[in-house]
This record gives C-alpha cells, structure tokens and sequence, in this order.
C-alpha cells in the first residue's frame, strides 16, 4: 500500500485497519531506531525490566547501608569489610515495570490533512511499540466525543473504537475535561499525543496530565498548512472542529499576526513543559518519521535513540 494510499484511508473517522496495519508495521521497525525515554526515569510496579525507585536485585549497584542480622549475605560488600571491618550491605536499583497510559487526542483538527492524519497514527503506534518493547504496562485512553478506554488486544489488532471524532458543530473538543476524566494509573508516564491546537489554557492541561505524581511526555503533530499557510486573497475557512465555513479576505497583515498568534501558542507550552519538567516536542508530518522525530523531540529528551 503506498504512502498516498494509506493518507487518504487515514483521513477519515473510520480509521481503516488495513491502514493502520501497514503504519504499525513500519513503527515497529523505528521502534528498533528510537524509543520513549523509560530507561532513564526512576519509576514505581511491579517486577520488571526497567529501573525504579527503589532497592531491588538488579546488577546495577546504587547505594550501601549498614548489614542487618537476616540480610542475604551474597549481598555484603567483602571489599568494604577487608577494608574497614564493617559488614555492608550493596544496595541495588529495583527493576520495575513502569506504567503508560497512552492519550490519543481525537479531535478533528489531528486528521486536518492526510498528511497529518498519517503522521498521528504513526506517533501513536511508536509510541505503542516502543512501550511495550520495554516492558512496560501500558493502557491507552482514547479523547474524542467522551475519554474511552480502548483495550490493547484492539489496538493491536487495528480495532480503533469508530465515532469518536466529534462532528457536532455546537460543540468543541475539551481535551482538558476528557483528560481529568480519564483514570490515569498514580505515578504513571503519560503520553499525550495531540495537536494541542485547543483554547484551554496550557497549565490546565499539564495539571490534568501531572495528575497524581505521574510524569508526562507530549508529541504534537503539526502540517504545513497550520503552520505556515499560503493565504491570500479571498480564502473559505472551514473551523475544522465544527465544520462551520466562513469566507474572508486575507492580506498580509492578517497573515502575519495569525502566525505570531500560532507561535505565541506553542511559546507558552514550552514554557508551561518546562516548568512542569514535562517533555514536549512537535513532529512535522511531512519529512520522514525519523527524521521527524530527530528535529525535536531528540533534543527535547522525549525519545532515545539507539
């Protein structure tokens, strides 16, 4: 299936799952190039294969405390007692199964064009993959018409619930409500992935996503169009979360100060990102996914390579 192809079976709300199998396919393999940055965060679960907070059995020595009469000796660092005559114990970072919840915005704005359609599915599903390639137990919550758990045995099997891309035109999307009503696991990674192209206030967001000691990460895809758009003249607007059109004249002016307003926005989720110590990073749907994902997110620290 060609790249056109699987845009356009992208760009609808039925989310075609022969499509969607292809584009899972592919993030498999970039999964394999880059990954969420779970091996660096201190993380809280059960038995697992990523380190955690605590003390546990893993090769990977963190700290030493006095031995304790019922201590397991194979733990006591001989070197320390030659040395000093004191019996210590070696202390290890726990190895832990972290928890992500996986948050796909439905709003009709992220299916705006195919391209970015496409781009959205392929961020959820290296998201996905890469979660699950570290072991890490993962739920996903879909945000369209209600927050709507979705089962990965579906989302595995292309099985996207149909609908939830709201298409009434007396209401918009309130990504931050669906957000505080989605059961969010205490002390969880939370993946947003979404445009963020929403009037609610950023801090709203990020306390909705922080929520409960979780940390959090945010891929926002975005496309030329919305971005930086070729208006001039006179140009029919469709309010793509309402689907209402509206016909306006647009010269330079209303151009220029659209994209100082578009920057603007995202200035102040950065801003809001690093107060919160949340990792966020745009990703373009028009270059390759890698290549995508290496402009920002990289240096943002929300993946890894290698």
């Amino acid at each position: 299936m060609s790249t056109a192809a699987i845009q356009m079976d992208l760009h609808t709300a039925d989310f075609q799952p022969s499509a969607l199998a292809v584009v899972h396919q592919r993030m498999k393999g970039a999964a394999a190039v880059a990954r969420l940055p779970l091996r660096s965060g201190h993380w809280s679960g059960v038995a697992g294969s990523v380190l955690g907070q605590g003390t546990g059995s893993s090769i990977d020595f963190q700290d030493q405390r006095p031995y304790i009469p019922g201590d397991d000796p194979r733990h006591i660092n001989w070197q320390a007692y030659a040395r000093t005559g004191n019996y210590t114990m070696k202390l290890y970072r726990q190895e832990v199964t972290p928890k992500v919840d996986l948050l796909l915005d439905l709003s009709p704005s992220m299916f705006l064009t195919p391209a970015k359609a496409l781009r959205t599915w392929e961020v959820v599903y290296f998201c996905l993959e890469s979660a699950l390639r570290l072991g890490a137990a993962v739920r996903i919550h879909a945000l369209g018409r209600d927050a709507v758990d979705v089962p990965i045995e579906r989302a595995l099997a292309h099985d996207w619930p149909r609908g939830e891309v709201s298409t009434n035109p007396n209401t918009k999307a309130d990504v931050a409500g669906l957000l505080e009503r989605s059961p969010l696991r205490a002390g969880s990674l939370r993946v947003l992935v979404s445009d963020l192209l929403s009037e609610t206030p950023p801090e709203r967001m990020m306390n909705a996503l922080l929520h409960g000691k979780g940390r959090a990460l945010v891929f926002a895809p975005f496309c030329i169009e919305e971005a930086h758009p070729a208006w001039d003249g006179n140009i029919e607007f469709e309010e793509c979360e309402s689907a209402l059109r509206d016909k306006r004249r647009v010269d330079k002016d209303i151009l220029v100060r659209y994209l100082r307003a578009y920057q603007m926005h995202f200035s102040l989720w950065r801003e809001q990102a690093v107060r919160r110590g949340a990792g966020l990073a745009r990703v373009a749907a028009e270059p390759p996914f890698l290549v995508a994902l290496r402009a920002e997110a990289l240096s943002a620290g929300v993946v890894e390579m290698g």
